[in-house]
């Protein structure tokens, strides 16, 4: 072949290119991509691209005290199943991703020794009252931000007090409920 063939080549392949783009950008235009399914729309309610001061600070967590004046400890266990990913519970226990949670209410935060605990929860200091707990577990990520802990949270404040409730029933000394 000579040179004049070889430019025939590249030239049908360079429109071969150059048409399949234009046809994609004209099927984008012609064809309008669907909104996702997720998305409601609320009339009269304009669409907003910035977070609102709301939106950013984490929602007030209501006192646990009386939800766990009506904790079950049974009920606790069933939800703290889900916890059993990454924890464990019985005295002695390996950690897992996330460490042993035996004694944790009324004990020193980063209490397990040999547990990489993240810098976040080694920063907080104090003990795992049950209030801290019960702002913890609604939302670990506000509460604690950078911990490794990825769960979402529990958003139902009697199971959050049933869990916090069977933490506590899981120690050698468990802590007098609140009044």
């Amino acid at each position: 072949m000579d040179s004049f063939e070889w430019n025939k080549v590249i030239g049908a392949v360079l429109m071969t290119l150059l048409i399949t783009t234009v046809i994609g950008h004209a099927g984008d235009i012609l064809v309008p991509k669907p909104e996702p399914e997720h998305h409601v729309k609320i009339e009269g309610v304009a669409a907003s691209t910035q977070p609102t001061q709301e939106a950013a600070a984490p929602a007030a967590v209501q006192p646990i005290a009386p939800f766990l004046a009506k904790a079950n400890i049974e009920e606790g266990q069933k939800t703290a199943k889900t916890c059993q990913t990454c924890h464990t519970f019985a005295k002695g226990e390996p950690a897992r991703v996330g460490p042993n949670l035996w004694g944790v209410v009324g004990n020193k935060r980063a209490h397990q020794e040999g547990f990489a605990y993240s810098d976040a929860i080694k920063k907080l200091g104090g003990t795992w009252e049950f209030e801290e707990l019960n702002k913890f577990l609604a939302k670990p990520q506000a509460y604690a931000p950078g911990t490794k802990m990825t769960f979402a949270g529990l958003s139902d404040e009697q199971k959050r007090a049933d869990v916090i409730a069977y933490l506590n029933s899981q120690s050698d000394n468990p802590q007098p409920l609140p009044k």
